[in-house]
Order: C-alpha cells, then structure tokens, then sequence
C-alpha cells in the first residue's frame, strides 16, 4: 500500500510539472512572437535605447529575485555569493549581452517584425560555433545541415529587405545599417554569451536566477559607465532619462524581462525548439493582424527555411559514438 501510495505521489508530481512546463512554453512562445510587434509599436523612435535596456535589466533583477525568494533560497544565495565568483561567471557574458540588447532595440524599430523574429535565430548558428571553440561541443552532420539553412534563409531575408524596401537608396540603407546589420551582429554577440553562459554553468557550477541577476547588474553598470561619452549619454542629460517614453513603453520592457525568466525555465525543462518554430508564426499571425501586413516573397521563401533548420537541429542532435567514450 505505501509502495503505491509512494508511486501515485510521484505520478501526480510528474504530471504537475508537465503541466507547468506546457504552461511556460505557452507564455514563451506568446512573449517570443509578440515581442517585435510591442517593441515596434510601444517603443517611439525618440525613445534613447539606452533607457530602455537600463529599465529592462532592472525588471530582469527583480524578477529573478522574487523568484529565488519564492524558492526560499535568497539567504543561502545571499551567503554563498562572491564578487570573484560574479564577476569570473557572468562579468563578460553580461556585457555582451548589454551590447547584444541595445543593437536589437535598434533593429527592432527598423525592421518589419518577422523579418527581425527571422533573422535573430541566426544565433544558432553562431551559438554552435562558440560552442565548439569554447567547450568543444560538437555539432551532428544533421545540425551542420540545419545551420546552412539558417545561413541561406538570414541571405534571402537580407537581400529582400535590401532591395524591396523604398524606392531610394537612402530608405536601404537605412534598413540595411539600421536594422539587418544591427541584428545579425547582435546574433554572433548572442552566441559568444550563450556559449560563456554555458561554460560558467557547467564550469563554475553557477545557478541561472543567480546568474541573470549579476549580469543584469554588471550590464547597467556597464551601459551606464557607456553613458559619459556616448551620444545616448548626451541624449539623457540633454532630454531626460525617459525622453520619448509613454505608459506603453513599460510593455515591451516588462514583457522581455519575463521573457528573460522564462528562457531560463523552459531551458532547464524542455528544448527550445517548439518555442522559436511556434513563435515566428505568432510573429506572423499577429503582424497580419494588427499591422495588416502580409509577409513579403522573401519572407514566404525564408520561413519554411528556418522552420525546418530549427526542427531538424532540435531533432538531431550530436550523439557520442561507443568508441569515443
């Protein structure tokens, strides 16, 4: 009777967590589409890009800690913590990752949102590749095949959004320097810290709430020692920090935060390939909808591309041979 008593316990646990799983890559997925669409529509072209990367690293740190103080852990956190431990684990990563967020809200305000949602998932690629420099972590012939699809459909994107846009030369470049570039270079910035992120869990032993906070702390610091030369600097002691700001711009910038949080969540639990397929068509759907904007030729080429580059990457991925164990 204990025995099934014990099982019917262990059941009931897997099942809730099943559920809170499905649940987390629900949100994510929702979050993930739809955030270049809020971005694009609640974010105002005034609005100085470094204000908007300090307030969401902000919401990411409390966030994570209301998190760890539902778990209880804020006190053995708190007690274990080191500045050396910090800064060696997430100090790089978090100004990269400073860098990373400020080039996309410059993208986002630039491109049209699927062509964004696309054209960010370059990352993989980019990801595979920092992480074989820096942990050795090899790709399978499958995956090698997926991130080529990724490379041609992020060629296809930018070639469309180069020549179609505008009748003048001035409007491509603008979308080109402004909003392909920025999003590609954030991309192989996305890989080099996911690939340390990476190295700082399985080296360092370092926990992920734990992690996002330091970082978001060390990229504030950073943007804001950015602030004294920079021209965003001269923009917030000319105009003001929230110069540009609305109500609504507080959506985008809380919906990304948690959208931080939830990467963490869905990754400790589940892949992400489910989330990135479903959420470049949310993108879709919801650009159509409230945009009215059906994508473009290159788009309509690109998607089943990326698509099928994500699913097979997720599907295949790199399995030691007996003979290398």
């Amino acid at each position: 009777m204990a025995s099934m008593a014990a099982t019917k316990s262990r059941g009931s646990k897997i099942e809730k967590t099943e559920k809170r799983v499905w649940l987390y890559l629900l949100l994510l997925t929702l979050q993930y589409g739809a955030q270049p669409l809020l971005s694009k529509r609640f974010v105002r072209q005034e609005v100085i890009v470094t204000t908007s990367v300090l307030a969401c690293e902000i919401a990411k740190v409390i966030c994570a800690l209301f998190l760890i103080a539902k778990d209880g852990n804020l006190k053995k956190v708190y007690n274990e913590w080191t500045l050396t431990g910090a800064l060696t684990a997430s100090g790089l990563p978090a100004a990269i990752y400073a860098l990373q967020n400020s080039l996309l809200q410059i993208s986002y305000k630039n491109l049209d949102s699927l062509t964004f949602s696309m054209l960010n998932q370059t990352k993989l690629f980019f990801t595979a590749l920092f992480t074989y420099i820096l942990l050795r972590q090899k790709q399978s012939i499958q995956q090698i095949v997926a991130l080529f699809l990724l490379i041609i459909a992020a060629v296809l994107l930018s070639i469309g959004e180069g020549s179609s846009k505008g009748s003048g030369n001035g409007n491509s470049d603008l979308i080109l320097f402004y909003g392909i570039v920025p999003v590609l270079v954030a991309s192989v910035l996305s890989g080099l810290a996911s690939s340390l992120c990476q190295w700082a869990s399985q080296v360092k032993k370092h926990a992920s709430y734990l992690m996002t906070i330091e970082m978001s702390i060390v990229g504030c610091l950073c943007l804001l020692a950015s602030t004294s030369k920079s021209p965003d600097g001269e923009a917030i002691r000319k105009h003001g920090f929230f110069y540009g700001w609305t109500p609504f711009t507080l959506i985008p910038i809380i919906s990304n935060a948690v959208g931080g949080i939830l990467v963490g969540l869905v990754t400790v639990h589940a892949g992400g390939g489910f989330v990135i397929v479903s959420a470049l068509l949310v993108t879709a759907l919801l650009q159509f909808i409230f945009d009215g904007k059906p994508p473009s030729v290159y788009c309509l080429l690109a998607l089943p591309l990326v698509i099928t580059s994500i699913f097979i990457y997720q599907k295949y991925p790199y399995r030691v041979k007996k003979k290398e164990l």
